[in-house]
């Protein structure tokens, strides 16, 4: 029931003074989704991390002592720069004993979460992926990350509360 009441405060901000409150004042969960999907056809993992905007913005701004705002065009350049360092700061993957690459697609913002896309080229099948997912550790002691992995059609999922960065997954 704890985790349907985390999942539904992240998914169901709505009105443009929703927003603007949440912005202003702190909201009562601090939430990552990082979802990782093996694209078999495409040989790849295709990666995506959800988070609030307004911490993501706050946790950037702080650790590369940059003002830019993650929902104005004039800073997208700036965003496109400080996501894949920071991400790959944060989260490490290895697949089957190998550490991999994340390469860095794009991001988007919609409503009050920003979207940051990764792929891994050349993964054909895994059999165990171990990750290191500390993303916004460095933003609030109440963190948590969810990780969604889903290999051969097959999902796994675990909740990482701060501290914990570690995670194990087996297919």
């Amino acid at each position: 029931m704890f985790l349907l009441q985390i999942l539904s405060t992240f998914f169901l901000f709505g009105s443009h003074a929703e927003r603007l409150t949440a912005r202003l004042a702190p909201h009562p969960f601090y939430i990552s989704v990082t979802e990782i999907n093996q694209n078999t056809k495409e040989r790849s993992l295709e990666i995506s991390c959800k988070f609030f905007a307004d911490d993501f913005e706050q946790t950037l701004d702080a650790d590369y002592h940059s003002e830019a705002d993650i929902n104005a065009a004039k800073d997208k350049a700036t965003f496109d720069k400080l996501i894949p360092d920071y991400i790959n700061k944060h989260l490490q993957l290895v697949a089957d004993g190998k550490p991999v690459k994340l390469n860095y697609v794009g991001y988007e913002t919609e409503k009050e979460s920003a979207y940051c896309y990764f792929e891994v080229p050349g993964v054909s099948s895994i059999k165990q992926l171990d990750a290191v997912n500390s993303l916004l550790h460095d933003f609030k002691k109440e963190q948590i990350n969810i990780m969604h992995v889903i290999i051969d059609g097959k999902r796994q999922s675990t909740k990482l509360d701060y501290p914990d960065s570690k995670a194990s997954f087996r297919f």
